[in-house]
């Protein structure tokens, strides 16, 4: 557990009396392209649990996709992402994706984004269920980071934004306002373990998404689900919880983190072999190894049965440590080369497609609160995302949240008295070795019975484990004792989802009802009531055609 802790004057001591106009919960690619937006027209507080370089942003390998290539690039960016969503990718939030796609890359650009370029040229590769190349890299294998660094350099030289690091959430504040339930800010633990509380006129969760509530995952440890949960805890609603994206080729080594091996590998040509050497994708899909992940993921598991998977690249001609250096490094240390070895993988928790739900301007069901990115479901990403197309979610839905902060402010509230929803009572204290025990145990359990491959014993079998471990949650005001309790609250979403959705859609797959029901319906949890609710209803209080389950 990281030991740094923010500065003495990095917190001013009047944060709690003053309100902001802005405040931004992540400084991933959501939270920063929100804040730069934010900045002319107010104060803007940015909050980040670890330092600000460390997000998912900055893990993201394999690139940013965009059609820079005109109109008809435009139009089969667009149809590709509906095609690899299933059925529920809501067309409106997808056309506002790609067409606002790139200008929000152009905006990189002229910040000073370097991606990889070819004599002169932008560089653009080929990924999953892509139709054509339209993939920019940075780095080779550093897309994210170099995005992130670009964003934060740019927010740095803005003297309305105040970023904090090492401050985790723990409740959004609510109050009425004329009767009415409204978000005017949060409480927050700072490094030390002291509570800070902050009012804000407007407040943006874009604290990217859960991958810690499986034990097999790609993201980094501060991925945990924190805003989701406050969220939800605080009255929203969540919507598609139960679209866990598991990354296909995740390394596979006892021992060894599983580090994710892009997605751009096989876009350069790699072959998914099984334990006998043979390509086995044939046999699943048209398009091979650049099937839709969903469709690679159980592939490679069907197969694992019987032995490993491998990458193989051994055939590709080119140098490929100077096109993946990242990767290359990692792989060094295990004496493994990607243009010389079979490298083991397995399917590992990726991307939440679900989250708090919102419209495609970043507003939640609760006045006063917006979401974006991973944090946010806007339906964009329907069951299955398209590879590429989150860290494009982050620039362009980022933008629109703040524009919907700034046009809703007059209409706010600037600090009326607000109720915390449900602080944990600082006084019972549980040890950290046992959290950690507790933590393990959950996401173990969570990746055995509401994995990649699900059924209704297991997952019932989930709940009965999930209510057993609510009564020895740990206690305290301790960053992992709020994270036990976000992943808990993440899991229970998961599993209520996931269990009341008969049918294999996307990222969800059941073998007890393994096909397709005709209508094409969103998950909507508000509180402990899920509806299933038609793109166009998704952020409706109510309908007559909603089919709810208590």
């Amino acid at each position: 557990m990281p030991t740094a802790v923010p500065s003495s004057d990095s917190i001013p001591a009047s944060l709690s009396k003053s309100p902001v106009d802005f405040l931004v919960i992540g400084a991933g690619i959501a939270g920063l392209s929100a804040a730069i937006r934010l900045a002319s027209s107010g104060t803007v507080l940015v909050v980040t649990k670890e330092e600000l370089a460390e997000s998912n942003t900055a893990y993201a390998q394999g690139g940013i996709a965009v059609a820079m290539g005109g109109d008809e690039d435009v139009a089969l960016h667009l149809e590709d992402t509906l095609v690899a969503g299933d059925g529920l990718v809501d067309p409106v939030a997808a056309r506002i994706l790609v067409e606002q796609g790139p200008q929000r890359v152009q905006e990189l650009l002229e910040w000073g984004t370097a991606f990889d370029r070819e004599n002169g040229e932008l560089m653009l590769t080929r990924e999953g269920a892509h139709s054509r190349s339209r993939i920019l890299h940075a780095n080779g294998d550093a897309t994210g980071k170099e995005i992130a660094v670009s964003l934060l350099r740019h927010v740095r030289s803005l003297p309305n934004v105040r970023l904090l690091e090492w401050i985790t959430g723990i409740d959004l504040l609510v109050a009425s306002d004329e009767g009415q339930r409204r978000v005017v800010g949060a409480t927050l633990l700072d490094g030390e373990g002291g509570v800070l509380t902050v009012y804000a006129r407007a407040t943006l969760i874009a604290s990217g998404g859960a991958g810690q509530v499986y034990s097999d995952t790609t993201n980094p440890a501060v991925a945990t689900g924190d805003g989701i949960a406050m969220a939800w805890r605080a009255g929203a609603a969540v919507s598609d919880m139960e679209f866990y994206q598991f990354h296909p080729t995740a390394f596979s080594m006892a021992n060894a983190p599983r580090f994710l091996m892009s997605e751009a590998l096989r876009g350069e040509g790699a072959y998914l072999v099984n334990a006998r050497g043979e390509r086995f994708m044939d046999r699943y899909h048209p398009l091979l190894e650049l099937a839709p992940r969903d469709v690679v993921a159980r592939a490679i598991t069907r197969e694992g049965m019987d032995g490993p998977v491998y990458l193989d690249m051994r055939h590709i001609r080119k140098d490929l440590k100077a096109r993946f250096p990242g990767i290359s490094r990692f792989l060094a240390k295990y004496r493994l080369e990607l243009n010389r070895d079979l490298i083991p993988v397995r399917p590992a928790a990726h991307y939440l497609m679900g989250g708090i739900l919102t419209d495609v301007s970043g507003r939640s069901t609760l006045p006063g609160l917006y979401a974006a990115g991973e944090a946010a479901c806007t339906g964009v990403h329907g069951a299955n995302r398209l590879a590429s197309n989150s860290l494009l979610e982050g620039l362009v839905f980022g933008a629109l949240a703040a524009e919907s902060m700034v046009a809703d402010l007059s209409r706010s509230v600037t600090s009326p008295p607000a109720a915390q929803t449900g602080m944990p009572d600082p006084e019972e204290l549980t040890p950290d070795e046992q959290t950690e025990r507790w933590i393990q145990d959950l996401r173990a359990n969570m990746w055995k019975y509401a994995g990649l491959l699900r059924d209704a014993q297991g997952m019932e079998t989930m709940q009965r484990m999930l209510h057993a471990l609510a009564e020895t949650m740990p206690r305290g005001r301790s960053r992992r004792a709020m994270e036990a309790r976000n992943l808990h609250a993440v899991a229970k979403m998961i599993v209520t989802s996931a269990l009341a959705r008969k049918e294999s859609r996307g990222a969800h797959y059941r073998h007890d009802y393994p096909e397709q029901d005709a209508a094409a319906l969103h998950s909507v949890l508000e509180r402990d009531v899920l509806s299933f609710r038609p793109s166009f209803q998704r952020m409706a209080v109510a309908a007559s055609d909603v089919t709810t389950h208590p």
